[in-house]
């Protein structure tokens, strides 16, 4: 019920309420920081039975000249009644014309789950006397329709903390289209390919720093080694046709719905090449202000003996 003399203007935009779920451990919790950065009122384990409440609280907001007008709730497993009661309680929330609720759904491959809840030595809320691994089982056969009735998926298996907040405040961002979020990463293949790579491109067939003594115990982000890199004209034909090929694919596939596109660059032992191409397609890509851009040399200080 909404308070007398707090009624939304007939003609007022829909408030925003976000509900977040998914498996326990996949970054539900970094969803909710983010989105509580971006001004929105958030609620952490939210009874399903409150939900209503909560929405009404959201419109109220709305109407106010000084309320928040985006809400974002965490529902998930760790409410008894959740299975049961969500689904009915969302199509009340869907069919309500004052508000534009949107469902994402958090999750991650079965091994990042159990690595996170190592790490963190924390029993799963549906296995308290038994495996992890049988929790995140019997988790994720409970919410496959839930998923189905998600308007976003978003798995976060080889997402670092940093990048998982970015893609949540870019998906969020003023509660208007998204920034698509990219990843260059510079990698060795004598380390393995990244799993979470979207598009791979080589780089070993550039002359290689490894070999130059003096440039050897440097990495790409020397400026020295750029140079030496950048100094030869398929290293320039190379970076013009990525950037070309990028400045056309990247509006595709933000315009597709995908929110995060991790890129990655690799050579022999991925401290010299890859690293300065990284670095240059950073500088040549600074200017999309449709994208935000990340970073990140995955095995620049790791030692080899051949490069």
């Amino acid at each position: 019920m909404i308070a007398e003399g707090n009624s939304p203007h007939p003609d007022a935009p829909p408030a925003r309420f976000v509900v977040v779920t998914g498996l326990s451990g996949a970054g539900k919790s970094q969803a909710i920081r983010a989105l509580e950065d971006l001004g929105y009122l958030c609620v952490d384990n939210l009874p399903t039975a409150l939900l209503p409440a909560f929405a009404d609280l959201t419109v109220r907001s709305a109407a106010d000249a000084g309320g928040v007008g985006a809400s974002a709730a965490v529902l998930d497993v760790r409410d008894p009644h959740f299975l049961a009661a969500f689904p009915a309680a969302l199509g009340r929330l869907r069919e309500r014309a004052d508000l534009r609720t949107v469902v994402l759904f958090i999750e991650a491959s079965d091994e990042a789950l159990v690595r996170r809840y190592s790490e963190t030595r924390r029993p799963h809320p549906l296995a308290p006397d038994r495996s992890v691994l049988e929790g995140i089982l019997e988790e994720r056969t409970r919410l496959q329709a839930t998923k189905r009735g998600a308007d976003r998926v978003i798995n976060t298996s080889d997402l670092t903390v940093h990048e998982l907040r970015a893609v949540f405040t870019e998906l969020f961002r003023g509660g208007a289209a998204a920034r698509l979020v990219v990843t260059l990463i510079s990698f060795g293949y004598k380390h393995g390919v990244p799993l979470e790579s979207d598009l791979l491109f080589d780089v070993r067939f550039l002359p290689n720093p490894h070999f130059v003594p003096h440039l050897r115990p440097r990495t790409g982000v020397d400026p020295e080694v750029q140079r030496y890199v950048d100094g030869r004209d398929a290293a320039r034909d190379f970076l013009t046709r990525v950037t070309d090929l990028l400045r056309f694919l990247l509006p595709q596939y933000a315009g597709e719905g995908k929110t995060y596109l991790t890129i990655g660059i690799g050579c022999t032992g991925g401290r010299h090449r890859s690293v300065a191409i990284v670095e240059r397609l950073r500088r040549q890509m600074a200017d999309l202000r449709s994208i935000h851009l990340l970073v990140k040399h995955r095995d620049i200080t790791t030692p080899g003996d051949a490069e």
